[in-house]
């Protein structure tokens, strides 16, 4: 028995021994294993931290991409390869191409209300298949705020409206820049001087006020100095004599877009703006049934008011400089003033230039008037007032959500916003009110939480995202509630808030009520902007979106005209597509990678983030290519 104890003993300890071999041994190769698959930092491959353009998407060596690739079994089919494709460079006349506003086409259409300087978009076989050349010695914007005041001439190399508005303050030309002084047609002390004789009639700073229209926006000068009063303005103006105004707009990290008062809505849902304003915009308010000021009212909130300066407002002290009779204007105030009223709409006040008209929180009282004054009867209950999209422009007057019985003249229908910065965050009306079914105050306050959270892991990815100043033009192609922009609110960036028409809800007027700005969209057309608009492009879902509908390069080449030069690109959808979405991308000179969802890599969803590398036109004693390519 002792023996055999001892030969126990012995073997107990000879086992121990040797699992403890093996799980060091285990422990090592682990170790070694996750110190050879090490990935560095992926921000550093978009670092710009010299202030360059982005002319390459540099991977790190140790770097390895998602393996997407398929791994069949004998039976499975052989997987498809890739087939490079390859989208030739436009000439460079087409530099500053806007398919959808193009002189040429516009031709076609009548001159009867301006319809043919509003949208219209190519037949397919006129849609180019190529890609839009920035002009030859394009540079990296000024950053904000700085670019308020100055761009490169090369970016815009037209000088045009430094001679026509000489006088004016609009903007000036000096070596290789143009510099924007802030004045105006009606604000030639300076759009800040403006703006505080505004703030003297109206209050501009108690957060009551926080989006802005300007019609007829010139090169955006009262949108941009609004912003440091924490307004936001969505300037507007058609591509016309006034060449590249909205384009000088973009290069001032200014929002704008093209667009017009003709014969088709605005597209911006109802009740979206606390402000409209027009400086001497020439847009004939008093004439088509008052059609236009219809349509002010339509995108104005209740309570909100419309600004006029310029004709024809004191034109007993200015008909002469106007070059108009004194029987004219008067006429023309006349019929301005009518209108307004029609509206139930209150004046403000008159003073010197300005002239400011509130509209009424509710229609209670508008309802009994109607019985008196018959003509704008209101809209019928079957137009939607949020529809917007080549929707033609009535003239009749959009009603006010109902109020309650016990209401009175001080209700704001279909409910008070809260003031910025508060208004952010707080459930929007329309939510509230359950006016979009599917979503719930819940499902609201969860989805700022989830953006919060995306936008966090996004900075993780692309560091220019991240970088303070690198960005400034932002879009988010299917922005639903906003929530991107919403967590990108402390960063010096604005963000156009697109809803496509294909969505499932109409939720542009929730993103309004947060405080943001934003547009409708159907991506299958050309946005109505000019080429390098935008320093970043998000687009969440939207090549599920548009299946069927629209082939994916059509959307890949719309983006890349947008896109600037060194700009970036976060792309987040199901993984099948995005592989297809790299694999056209490199034929746009695109460099990029495919990263796992932030829930890590078991999600189905993944997030392309991609680089638009520098380039632009050659020089033109070089440029021997003047040939489009079309479809």
């Amino acid at each position: 028995m002792n023996l055999f104890t001892r030969m126990s003993s012995r073997s107990k300890k000879s086992n121990l021994y040797y699992v403890t071999l093996v799980a060091l041994l285990c422990l090592g190769s682990y170790l070694l294993g996750i110190w050879q698959n090490t990935v560095p930092n992926p921000r550093a491959a978009f670092d710009d931290s010299d202030g360059t353009p982005c002319e390459t998407f540099t991977k790190p060596s140790s770097t390895k991409d998602l393996d997407f690739d398929a791994h069949h079994n004998i039976q499975d089919p052989p997987p498809v390869k890739e087939t490079a494709v390859s989208f030739p460079s436009c000439g460079a006349e087409l530099s500053e191409h806007t398919p959808c506003e193009d002189a040429k086409r516009s031709l076609k259409f009548p001159r009867e209300r301006l319809e043919y300087r509003q949208r219209h978009c190519p037949e397919r076989e006129e849609i180019l298949k190529c890609r839009i050349p920035a002009p030859y010695g394009y540079k990296t914007p000024f950053r904000w705020p700085e670019s308020r005041d100055v761009a490169w001439f090369a970016n815009v190399p037209h000088t045009e409206l430094t001679i026509e508005k000489k006088n004016q303050n609009w903007v000036r030309y000096e070596n290789d820049r143009f510099w924007f002084p802030g004045g105006g047609t009606m604000f030639p002390r300076g759009a800040d001087a403006y703006l505080d004789d505004i703030g003297r009639l109206i209050d501009l700073s108690g957060g009551s006020i926080r989006t802005a229209i300007d019609t007829g926006c010139g090169v955006a000068s009262f949108g941009a100095y609004l912003l440091s009063r924490n307004i936001t303005t969505m300037s507007f103006a058609p591509r016309d004599t006034h060449e590249a105004q909205v384009q000088f707009a973009l290069e001032r990290g200014v929002p704008a877009m093209i667009g017009i008062m003709a014969t088709i809505r605005l597209p911006y849902p109802s009740r979206a703006f606390d402000l409209a304003h027009c400086s001497r915009c020439l847009i004939p308010w008093g004439q088509n049934d008052g059609a236009y000021l219809m349509e002010v009212d339509r995108v104005l909130r209740p309570g909100g008011y419309w600004i006029l300066s310029g004709p024809p407002i004191n034109w007993q002290q200015r008909w002469k400089g106007w070059e108009r009779t004194m029987d004219d204007l008067n006429a023309e105030q006349t019929q301005i003033e009518k209108v307004a009223r029609n509206l139930c709409w209150k004046k403000v006040v008159q003073r010197d230039d300005l002239a400011i008209w509130q509209k009424p929180l509710n229609h209670i009282h508008c309802k009994q008037t109607r019985q008196l004054l018959k003509n704008p009867e209101f809209c019928r209950h079957d137009q939607d007032p949020d529809m917007a999209w080549y929707t033609k422009m009535d003239s009749c007057l959009t009603p006010l959500p109902e109020v309650d019985e016990a209401g009175d003249l001080k209700t704001v229908a279909g409910g008070k916003v809260e003031k910025w910065p508060a208004r952010l965050y707080a459930v929007p009306p329309r939510v509230n009110k359950g006016d979009l079914e599917e979503i719930t105050p819940e499902a609201f306050l969860d989805n700022t939480k989830l953006w919060k959270q995306r936008v966090s892991y996004y900075k993780k990815l692309d560091y220019q995202l991240g970088e303070s100043g690198r960005y400034r033009n932002l879009v988010d192609m299917n922005a639903y509630l906003g929530g991107f922009a919403a967590a990108l609110a402390d960063d010096p960036v604005w963000v156009m808030n697109v809803v496509p028409v294909e969505a499932k809800l109409n939720t542009l007027g929730v993103i309004y009520e947060r405080g943001l700005i934003g547009t409708y969209q159907n991506w299958c057309e050309a946005m109505s902007t000019y080429p390098r608009t935008y320093d970043f492009i998000h687009a969440d879902s939207v090549f599920t979106l548009y299946q069927g509908k629209c082939e994916p390069e059509k959307i890949l080449l719309e983006m890349d005209r947008i896109l600037r030069p060194g700009g970036g690109v976060i792309i987040r959808d199901d993984v099948d597509i995005l592989i297809k979405v790299k694999i056209l991308t490199k034929g746009l000179q695109w460099e990029g990678r495919i990263a796992d969802h932030e829930k890590g890599p078991h999600e189905r969803e993944k997030i392309y983030y991609a680089v638009k590398q520098y380039w632009t036109v050659a020089a033109p004693e070089e440029d021997k290519n003047n040939t489009s390519a079309f479809s």
